[in-house]
């Protein structure tokens, strides 16, 4: 209950009762009004230079998990960076060495990114720790890049290892008859006494002595480019094509087992033993072409040969003696 305020009026001799405007009521109102916001206002300002809101709070606790986050990222991309390093030398001191390819120049595996200013849209945007933000796009694109260039250079590898397996497959590297025993080897590569005109005549080929019917292989995988009958010179004559410059030809044979065009692997049963054409006796004269020369076979025998066999075989191939045809 509010008091009751009396005044003494002089000139009644009474004590009167105080009267209190309107005008006074809401003008103490609003004073303390504005006092109780003024004091608040400061305690307000007050609690927020010492304490956080909780709204900052969540955006500071935002802020150190992305910092956290791209911290993470960073290592990560560090980490591939260094793996992809490694294979990067790897590839071009191993791979290619063995393969006979060139290394890739750093400049290209170092290439930027094309394109004007790809991260144009990041620039723009009025985000916080753009810099980060850009910083880590850059690494990615940059990681990306290297990671495509290494990845074409393992495809160039497999084509390249692929045509190595091809190209060894295509050389002559094993005798053209069965010679265990070494015994076959009958006239060698070089200047050889011709059976018919009895000259010193260069022999372009080796001749293995067998009896007739004995199985000839293809000394490497190719195709059979000719299949010929002669009544002189190589008699019955198969010719296979290996591909990478490599040709063989089998000559003085008795009965064919391919036709021309027909795929052969190394092993395969092309024919047999005979005595046709130009021949003394019954053998096999066996060439091999590298290109458009004929060279000593002698020096592909290699895979079924072992070290001790081979150097008697080039002793046995070596001896100037008469050839058993041309």
């Amino acid at each position: 209950m509010a008091r009751i305020k009396y005044y003494y009026d002089t000139e009644t001799c009474k004590y009167e009762r105080v009267k209190v405007k309107m005008q006074d009521v809401v003008l103490n109102f609003l004073g303390l009004a504005s006092l109780i916001v003024a004091v608040a206002a400061g305690l307000l300002m007050l609690y927020n230079s010492y304490f956080e809101s909780p709204k900052e709070v969540m955006l500071k606790n935002e802020v150190s998990e992305m910092e956290y986050y791209y911290e993470h990222l960073n290592e990560e991309v560090s980490k591939l960076n260094q793996i992809l390093a490694a294979l990067e030398k790897r590839d071009d001191d191993v791979y290619r060495v063995v393969l006979g390819a060139e290394p890739i120049d750093p400049s290209i595996r170092d290439a930027g990114i094309g394109g004007v200013d790809r991260y144009s849209e990041i620039r723009n945007k009025n985000i916080d720790h753009k810099d980060l933000i850009l910083s880590l796009n850059e690494s990615v694109d940059k990681l990306r890049r290297k990671m495509y260039i290494q990845s074409k250079s393992y495809d160039d590898i497999v084509e390249l290892a692929d045509n190595k397996a091809k190209m060894f497959a295509a050389i002559p590297a094993i005798q053209p008859i069965s010679n265990k025993e070494l015994i076959r080897l009958a006239s060698g590569f070089g200047y050889r006494v011709h059976p018919v005109y009895k000259v010193k005549k260069l022999h372009t080929g080796i001749d293995f002595s067998a009896p007739i019917g004995t199985p000839i292989y293809a000394t490497a995988d190719g195709t059979v480019a000719k299949v010929k009958v002669r009544f002189s010179g190589y008699g019955k004559l198969v010719e296979i094509d290996h591909g990478f410059g490599f040709k063989t030809r089998y000559a003085h044979m008795h009965e064919f087992e391919v036709r021309e065009g027909q795929k052969v692997k190394r092993g395969q049963i092309i024919g047999y033993v005979g005595n046709t054409g130009l021949s003394t006796a019954p053998h096999l004269h066996y060439e091999v072409i590298k290109g458009s020369k004929k060279i000593n076979p002698v020096h592909y025998f290699f895979n079924d040969l072992n070290p001790d066999d081979y150097e008697k075989v080039i002793e046995l191939a070596s001896i100037e003696n008469q050839s058993l045809g041309m």
